[in-house]
């Protein structure tokens, strides 16, 4: 990691400080998820393989190049989500791949849903729009990339069948952000099934949101 700036490694210090608020809040366990900076247009730093990410520090971060070269360290088998995700969205600058409980458990009792059914929530249609569904692909290989393309770049925010949840921003914030609004969203949706059915909002009003979220542009708020 000698060959990083002041700010590249102050960077990382922030990838790692987000692990850990990840992992206090249960969206992260084990060696589970990865998180990735792009660094520069084809130079991209991401959490290694089989590491607690509560424990992380900057060294510990491993360095690709865009065409999935290692250029140090040894970084997550998931790579190929991230680096889908940086070649599809010239804007994306931070990749989040967390195992949000509640989001995941859906696409476990309900593997029919092509996204996370989210109508009767305005702060969702106006964060993101909608929050599709990955198709289940192995985790690990490449087919999570691939099955990432129909999505991009058009949403920052997906639920991965089976697997867990991803979010891309244009800042580690943003990125973060999301991951923690649709674990929000799926624990509100399951109280809300669990007291009768959550009851979608008015069409006229979810029109009223939509367009709204298109005004406001595609950053999840």
């Amino acid at each position: 990691m000698d060959s990083l700036s002041q700010s590249e490694t102050s960077a990382l210090q922030a990838v790692c400080d987000a692990c850990r608020h990840l992992h206090g809040r249960n969206l992260l366990a084990a060696a589970d998820g990865n998180i990735s900076l792009r660094l520069g247009h084809d130079r991209i730093a991401i959490t290694p393989a089989g590491m607690n990410k509560y424990h992380l520090r900057p060294e510990h971060m491993a360095l690709v190049q865009l065409d999935g070269q290692i250029e140090s360290g040894a970084p997550s088998s998931e790579r190929a989500m991230h680096l889908a995700v940086y070649r599809r969205c010239r804007e994306a600058r931070v990749v989040v791949h967390a195992h949000p409980p509640t989001a995941i458990a859906w696409t476990l009792a309900h593997p029919e849903l092509l996204e996370l059914p989210s109508d009767a929530l305005p702060e969702v249609i106006l964060a993101a729009g909608s929050i599709p569904v990955v198709p289940y692909a192995r985790p690990g290989t490449e087919a999570m990339g691939t099955a990432l393309e129909p999505f991009l770049p058009a949403h920052r925010l997906l639920l991965l069948a089976r697997h867990g949840a991803l979010a891309w921003g244009e800042s580690l914030e943003e990125a973060v952000n999301g991951i923690e609004r649709v674990e929000h969203a799926a624990l509100i949706l399951k109280t809300a099934l669990e007291l009768g059915g959550a009851k979608p909002l008015p069409e006229d009003e979810r029109r009223a949101l939509h367009a709204l979220r298109t005004k406001n542009g595609p950053k999840l708020l």
